[in-house]
């Protein structure tokens, strides 16, 4: 296929991605409703549903945008993977014809592996954590060279995701500011490089998750803790280079969760609106229902609910 170039990730990187990837990915729905129906005021919410993207989660963007904007990729695609990124890359491998082979540390959960293996791709446990499933992946790219596809640290990764906010704003104008999950930092960084200060955003994170706030902290990307119940899918040890300075530009802050608080917002939006998601993908709306994030009066939020691909659950 023709190699599109993109330079440093902006906001005509995330249009030229948008056209590219179009007729592959979905228009995910947005459903509008008040904070009132979750007790916490009357103030407008704006749910983004992109855990009902293609293969689960918003990675189906970033996915199809490296293999239909980059060269190489009919010679095989390799990517490590806690899951989402992983069943994201093999969808479309399918979907476009190529083969996948997705390293996965140890720690990922059976339902995503099942999932990535339903699309086609062969598994290979990579070690007990996602820089050890990476590190072999690049390995074998380089060994026989099949087209490496990064689960957030790449200009084509970045503008993928961030045609999430390109409909997002059209289909709810007049957001003041927006919730979204943080793990290596893909999603909120090509958000954040098409909005680019037209609306706050604001990062959310696992207490036990906390690569970004270590990131801002510290001035650039360094090593943080992992563990929790989304270290799955939000569990990276540092942040992406490419978009920390994004990051440093355009999010306003971010905070931290807890992981009872995590499961608490799973809970409530299955009770009240009757979505499941898997614990990253309910941890921007925990923020709100924890407290840790309290718009303004008349404040207009959107939460982004990024990702469903969890084992049985039971809420009761």
């Amino acid at each position: 296929m023709t190699s599109h170039a993109i330079a440093i990730p902006d906001r005509d990187a995330v249009r030229a991605a948008e056209a590219v990837i179009r007729p592959y990915v979905r228009r995910t729905p947005v459903l509008e409703t008040k904070a009132e129906d979750f007790g916490l005021g009357g103030a407008p919410l704006s749910f983004k549903l992109e855990f009902m993207q293609h293969s689960g989660s918003f990675k189906a963007r970033g996915a199809f945008a490296n293999m239909l904007m980059r060269a190489g990729a009919e010679r095989g695609v390799v990517a490590a993977s806690g899951g989402n990124h992983g069943a994201a890359v093999a969808y479309a491998a399918r979907q476009l014809g190529h083969t996948a082979r997705i390293y996965v540390p140890s720690i990922s959960s059976p339902a995503k592996i099942e999932r990535i293996k339903s699309y086609g791709a062969e598994i290979v446990v990579g070690g007990a954590a996602y820089a050890d499933a990476y590190a072999a992946s690049v390995e074998w790219a380089e060994a026989h060279g099949s087209l490496q596809v990064h689960a957030y640290d790449s200009v084509h990764t970045l503008a993928g995701q961030g045609t999430v906010a390109l409909e997002w704003r059209e289909q709810s104008p007049g957001l003041d500011t927006i919730l979204v999950a943080v793990g290596g930092g893909g999603l909120i960084g090509g958000i954040a490089a098409f909005l680019a200060g037209e609306v706050k955003i604001v990062g959310v994170e696992p207490e036990r998750c906390p690569a970004l706030s270590h990131a801002l902290a510290a001035g650039s990307p360094v090593d943080a803790p992992v563990g929790g119940v989304a270290a799955d899918s939000l569990g990276a040890r540092r942040v992406g280079a490419l978009m920390f300075p994004l990051a440093e530009s355009y999010v306003e802050r971010c905070v931290q969760v807890a992981d009872d608080a995590i499961v608490d917002a799973q809970k409530m939006l299955w009770d009240r609106l009757r979505v499941v998601t898997e614990p990253g993908g309910a941890a921007a709306f925990a923020a709100l229902l924890a407290g840790r994030y309290v718009p303004a009066p008349g404040e207009r939020a959107g939460v982004l609910l990024c990702g469903a691909n969890s084992g049985a659950v039971n809420f009761g």
